[in-house]
């Protein structure tokens, strides 16, 4: 048996965590600069509110109906997230984290143990709501595919409330009958116009065909999906989750920028953080490109990217900051209003299978590094951080509806008062 435990509206939800003022109240959680809705809250989703709409079209409609906006708070969120997966990571001998608020378990062995999934679920949803006060809904099925479909209907179709159990060919039916074809895990919409062109409406006409002739109109991928929708498993996840084969840290910033010290600043900054997911993966880069750019809607479009390459493979934040100095020069042009910036990691090799070289030197300090990931794990991201980071933060991203770090920062730490 699988099972797929993910939070509802996760970023609405953990917004509602430590503030109790907002819990019985709409919210809705904005994109990256304040652009647009990534996330509605059950109650926000009464008003008919729609995901990814530009916030500046329905700002009054949002004001009007007193619904609360918060700016994506993702320090929160990640911490959060890692709370909730050490809670469900108990209840099952297996556990992948899909996403960083859906994670798949799966049971060997456990049938002869568990009487009641459905008692069973709610007890995974009880303890995640008791220690982490997120709301999460809980699918089981035979497949990991089938196991999607049950959260599926555990959250939105009627009958079920967080929980759905895919136990045998009735359920199995009945809730597949429920579900648009596009609902089906790895559906796409542009997919699903295909399917539907083809009378293939709801997920269980996409079960009732004819696997080998998926696969050849469409692909191996949608053969794996039909199969899975009549309980034969064929996916499966790794058991250590593969590297990443390019690093990238890229974002917009808040205002344009149109000095070389604030670029440099925050390309330093995405230097640091692509040097930090380096270390986390046990990888090194021995090329990285370097861009930026305007704005394409603006006049006098200007983008330049160049590829430095580091004689020896490196995930030391400082030689990736130097890499910036040395082309800042380069990359930089008078009287351009800069919208974008980033760094990529483009050729990677492991720090276990690293090939030294005779004649060079590596500029590493390992030791320095781990210093700072460690005070940066436990202090909150930004404690420690390379001086020529701090030259300016007018470029970073806006956040004007930031909520409190509550758990990564020590004055945002809520306080109780007890009479």
């Amino acid at each position: 048996m699988y099972a797929l435990v993910d939070a509802v509206a996760f970023y609405a939800s953990a917004e509602k965590v430590f503030d109790p003022s907002i819990r019985f109240k709409p919210v809705v959680v904005l994109t990256n600069n304040d652009g647009c809705i990534c996330a509605v809250c059950p109650i926000a989703r009464k008003l008919n509110i729609p995901k990814f709409q530009p916030y500046f079209k329905i700002k009054h409609f949002l004001t009007q109906h007193n619904v609360v906006v918060r700016s994506s708070n993702y320090e929160l969120y990640a911490d959060l997230s890692e709370r909730m997966m050490t809670v469900i990571n108990r209840f099952c001998d297996n556990h992948y984290v899909y996403s960083i608020d859906e994670s798949f378990l799966r049971f060997t062995g456990f049938s002869n143990i568990i009487d009641d999934w459905s008692a069973y679920g709610s007890t995974i949803r009880q303890a995640v709501w008791r220690e982490t006060g997120l709301p999460v809904g809980v699918g089981f099925g035979p497949t990991p595919t089938l196991a999607k479909a049950a959260n599926h209907a555990a959250k939105k179709l009627s009958g079920f409330n967080g929980i759905a159990v895919i136990y045998d060919e009735t359920s199995r039916q009945n809730i597949l009958a429920r579900m648009d074809v596009t609902d089906v895990w790895g559906i796409g919409s542009r997919l699903g116009k295909q399917l539907k062109f083809m009378g293939i409406k709801s997920a269980l006409d996409l079960a009732k065909q004819n696997p080998k002739k998926m696969r050849r109109m469409f692909s191996v991928v949608v053969e794996r999906t039909v199969s899975e929708l009549n309980g034969i498993s064929c996916l499966s996840w790794d058991e250590v989750k593969q590297n990443k084969k390019e690093v990238f840290s890229t974002r917009s910033f808040g205002e344009r920028v149109s000095d070389i010290n604030t670029l440099k600043s925050a390309l330093v900054t995405h230097a640091a953080i692509v040097g930090r997911k380096l270390r986390k993966q046990h990888s090194l880069t021995k090329r990285i490109v370097i861009f930026a750019s305007s704005s394409p809607h603006e006049g006098s479009y200007y983008k330049k990217s160049l590829l430095y390459d580091f004689p020896i493979a490196t995930s030391d934040t400082s030689v990736l900051a130097k890499a910036v100095s040395d082309v800042i020069n380069e990359i930089f042009k008078v009287n351009t209003r800069f919208y974008r910036c980033g760094i990529g990691a483009i050729e990677l090799e492991s720090e276990h299978f690293q090939q030294s070289d005779m004649f060079s030197v590596s500029a590493d300090k390992p030791q320095v590094m781990q210093c700072i990931d460690t005070i940066n794990k436990r202090y909150g991201v930004g404690a420690l951080s390379l001086a020529s980071e701090k030259l300016t933060q007018t470029w970073n991203m806006k956040r004007a509806f930031l909520s409190p770090h509550y758990t990564t920062r020590w004055s945002d730490i809520p306080l109780i008062k007890c009479d």
